[in-house]
């Protein structure tokens, strides 16, 4: 059989040769630019706050919103994988989340604003499809490792956006083609017309696997593909301690991306621009640390299977429950910057430990266990949006909170053995459906 059409064993970073490297570099690229649409306007909240008069209760539901809408896309995506192939899935997906970046500009209250930033909210789903192309793509000892460059790099995004987003906004005021208070509804443009050039780039230059798209598998290959059952990924107990892990460690990610730019100018009076720069910071982590997850996973399980895997998920998120409880307390500038690299650390270890176990929990089926994941990380940053919202607690205050869930989540996936046993049985049962 020619290697050429098999998931590859090694992860080669520098090279763009074959379909697996070329799919690995343009699935993270078009992912960061999700992220960079998904969370474009977050950095720019003290501009639309201020503007439309939005209360902290409003700004809290603005929060809530932009994560809600991803929770039902990435389940619904995660089986569009399983069925259409993650090619036409990552198209649509990047057609449809380009609309409400485009238009967001043009709200004028509160509650068109909110209903905006809900549907940009679908963009979330890409990370689904991006775990499920990648783990198509690559041999199951390398997997863990690639699933979490990719997620990492495109999780940069998020980080990027809070820098760049206000020097774009500033730079249109500059210019004279918008006033300061409008600039950044012009801004929001530069995403959106970023996401229709990914959807032709992912269309014209990706496919579904080492062997071919969907539509041109053979019928045994297709079945390979689609034989797994959505209620089956359900009744795993396994699939539910990874959500919850997941609502952990990228739910509260997703969180600080929305709320860091706000924390800083308002508890430590920095300007818009320092303060988005301050915020990239904790985006820019993912440069490496979910990676470094990655590796360490596939590492410890080499040596000592699922059940390592899910130890070291447990201790990194007692880790990160720490860090953030640190955070919240940190009563200086300095303090603050040096206690959310320590969390921001642990947390984005923690997201790459996450999916370096998905994989392996019903091969048959990766699309609808990662979606299922996947939707626990939006879970997990709606509740906790919550706590932003609420006129009683201080954003240091909801940061404590937190810092203690994370904790306990940590503790409880700890508690929680990934037996081989159960894997096996599991994936005989999904191969019969």
């Amino acid at each position: 059989m020619n290697p050429n059409h098999q998931p590859l064993h090694k992860l080669r970073i520098f090279s763009f040769s074959g379909i697996q490297m070329r799919t690995f570099h343009i699935t993270w690229i078009t992912f960061f630019f999700c992220f960079f649409g998904w969370f474009g306007v977050a950095p720019l909240m003290p501009l639309v706050r201020e503007q439309l008069g939005l209360t902290k209760s409003e700004v809290g539901n603005i929060i809530i919103a932009s994560v809600s809408a991803t929770i039902i896309a990435r389940l619904f995506v995660g089986k569009m994988c399983d069925t259409l192939g993650p090619r036409i899935s990552y198209t649509i997906l990047l057609m449809a989340g380009s609309i409400p970046v485009l238009l967001i500009g043009l709200s004028n209250s509160y509650e068109s604003f909110l209903l905006f930033r809900f549907f940009i909210g679908i963009i979330g789903a890409s990370f689904v499809i991006t775990q499920f192309h990648t783990s198509m793509m690559f041999a199951p000892n390398i997997i863990g490792t690639a699933n979490a460059v990719t997620g990492g790099w495109g999780n940069l995004g998020g980080g990027v956006t809070n820098l760049v987003m206000p020097l774009i906004a500033a730079a249109f005021a500059g210019m004279g083609f918008v006033s300061q208070a409008d600039s950044w509804r012009i801004a929001m443009v530069v995403p959106g017309v970023i996401l229709l050039i990914m959807a032709y780039i992912y269309y014209k230059y990706t496919q579904d696997t080492p062997q071919g798209n969907f539509n041109k598998l053979s019928g045994d290959q297709v079945i390979k593909k689609k034989n797994g059952s959505f209620l089956l990924a359900l009744k795993d107990y396994r699939v539910w301690i990874l959500t919850l892990a997941y609502a952990a460690c990228f739910g509260i990610e997703i969180t600080v991306d929305n709320v860091a730019a706000t924390f800083f100018m308002d508890r430590f009076d920095t300007g818009i621009i320092l303060a988005g720069a301050l915020a990239s910071i904790f985006g820019g982590m993912n440069l490496f640390a979910r990676a470094l997850g990655g590796i360490v996973s596939d590492k410890v399980g080499r040596s000592y299977g699922m059940k390592g895997k899910g130890m070291i998920l447990g201790i990194l998120l007692l880790l990160e429950g720490i860090g953030i409880s640190l955070f919240a307390t940190s009563n200086t500038l300095l303090l603050a910057i040096i206690t959310m690299l320590l969390f921001a650390l642990f947390l984005k270890m923690a997201n790459g430990c996450t999916y370096g176990i998905v994989p392996f929990i019903n091969k048959d089926n990766i699309g609808s266990v990662s979606g299922i994941v996947g939707a626990g990380g939006n879970i997990g940053a709606m509740l906790v949006g919550f706590l932003f919202k609420s006129e009683t607690l201080s954003y240091a205050d909801a940061f404590q909170y937190i810092g203690i869930g994370v904790f306990l989540i940590g503790f409880t996936v700890l508690l929680v053995r990934f037996h081989p046993r159960t894997e096996s049985v599991v994936q005989n049962v999904s191969l019969e459906v």
